[in-house]
């Protein structure tokens, strides 16, 4: 098995307040890979609100937040175990995200050597 970054992003701020049937949908979508036992991760929310990031670059300037270079807010992540990149986006498409105009971006983890 592989290991999946999903990454959740949403087009506008206003909606990363869910409501609790919300929360309640994308838990039991966790709880069904769990019951798999291919979640190797179960993530974070980041938060995207002001003042929550700043982006570091090389030549020591530091900007608010990351969102200069991407239309879309990063608002979490999971990691998934799967045979290949097309089960990972499948486990993707069931999650309840896609009902308030998120996406989610689908990526390989790079398995560390031994």
């Amino acid at each position: 098995m592989k290991e999946f970054t999903l990454i959740f992003r949403l087009k506008d701020i206003a909606d990363f307040k869910p409501t609790p049937e919300q929360i309640q949908e994308r838990m039991r979508w966790l709880e069904g890979i769990a019951a798999q036992n291919k979640l190797a991760d179960k993530g974070n929310i980041l938060l995207p609100t002001p003042g929550s990031a700043k982006t570091v670059r090389a030549d020591d300037v530091v900007t608010d937040g990351p969102y200069t270079e991407i239309k879309e807010f990063i608002v979490g992540y999971v990691i998934v175990k799967a045979a290949d990149i097309d089960e990972a986006v499948a486990m993707a498409k069931e999650n309840p995200i896609f009902k308030i105009g998120g996406c989610i971006e689908v990526r390989e983890v790079l398995e560390a050597r031994k």
